[in-house]
């Protein structure tokens, strides 16, 4: 199987060859469902915190002596019971992190890069050269190949300045480096484009 190559206008120009090793690798939904969890887990930040009985400030005297007044036992005003108390059990500062085995991240950015080739959800240009940073001029290219107003994840190889300035005003479409995109990345979007040598690079990387 071969992929289209387009160039920047959306002209058909060749084709990118697929090696027949890779389409038939072995993919795993479930993999690909652990591999998002752990990076949205990992994401968190983990800065939720709340005031208990002894963080909260004052309460250090007894409000009213043990017994004689014919109302229940208090030891301080900060008591979860009352009002400006401390919280029973409430959210303390700690990490979020889970880990995913090489082995299970690679497997899971295959699974839904061929997922997307066989869905034609992969386009490949022979290039991300632009002539000028206007947004307009990246526009023109989403409406001719009818992906307006879609979800896009732009897979680059290298650094493009007016790549990266014509895309900043567009909702919707994300720059990232081909070498360091995420799973979550690969997977929340419509379509993925890709430049040539960042196509080849990322199918020899996940070809193993």
């Amino acid at each position: 199987m071969n992929l289209t190559l387009k160039n920047i206008s959306g002209k058909d120009v060749g084709e990118v060859l697929v090696p027949k090793s890779f389409l038939e690798s072995k993919t795993s939904s479930s993999v690909v469902r652990q591999a998002v969890l752990a990076e949205m887990v990992n994401l968190r930040q983990g800065t939720h915190s709340s005031k208990n009985r002894s963080s909260v400030s004052g309460g250090g005297k007894k409000p009213w002596k043990q017994k004689g007044r014919g109302a229940a036992r208090a030891g301080t005003i900060r008591s979860p019971l009352w009002k400006g108390g401390g919280v029973v059990f409430g959210p303390s500062p700690h990490k979020y992190k889970h880990k995913v085995s090489k082995k299970m991240s690679l497997l899971a950015r295959k699974s839904i890069f061929l997922d997307k080739i066989k869905k034609n959800e992969v386009i490949v240009f022979d290039s991300f050269s632009l002539e000028s940073s206007k947004t307009s001029s990246f526009n023109k290219i989403l409406v001719s190949l009818g992906l307006k107003d879609k979800k896009i994840t732009l897979l680059v190889s290298s650094v493009n300045k007016n790549l990266y300035r014509s895309v900043n005003n567009l909702s919707g479409i994300y720059v990232v480096s081909v070498n360091s995109v995420s799973i979550y990345e690969m997977l929340d979007c419509h379509c993925i484009f890709m430049d040539e040598v960042g196509c080849n690079n990322l199918i020899q990387m996940l070809n193993r």
